[in-house]
């Protein structure tokens, strides 16, 4: 299930604003029993509907989803530094098998 704070970015960049964090333009809380919008300040965008929050469900799963992807890759990966010696010593071709490993284990939403 994709976060609140997923959802509220993505429902920001679909009506034409850039979440910033350091704006603190909307607080989000949760009292025990699920997160919500507790104060919303986004200058000429009104507060979005539960509704409006809950279609950005799938999207928001993909994106987090392919979040931890990239950073599970970032860690298995050679460095950059190791990979260009396998593509000098080995070739492209190699390297490609080398990255595939990872890809593959690590599949992207």
């Amino acid at each position: 299930m994709a976060t609140l704070n997923t959802k509220v970015k993505l429902y920001l960049e679909a009506n034409s604003k850039v979440y910033n964090n350091e704006l603190d333009n909307f607080q989000l809380r949760d009292d025990g029993s699920g997160a919500y919008i507790d104060v919303w300040d986004v200058d000429g965008l009104t507060k979005p509907t539960d509704e409006q929050i809950a279609s950005y469900e799938t999207s928001g799963n993909t994106i987090e989803t392919n979040q931890a992807v990239s950073k599970n890759r970032r860690k298995e990966y050679p460095s950059i530094a190791d990979q260009l010696d396998d593509i000098y010593h080995n070739g492209i071709d190699a390297w490609k098998a080398t990255i595939k490993t990872t890809k593959d284990k690590y599949p992207k939403g």
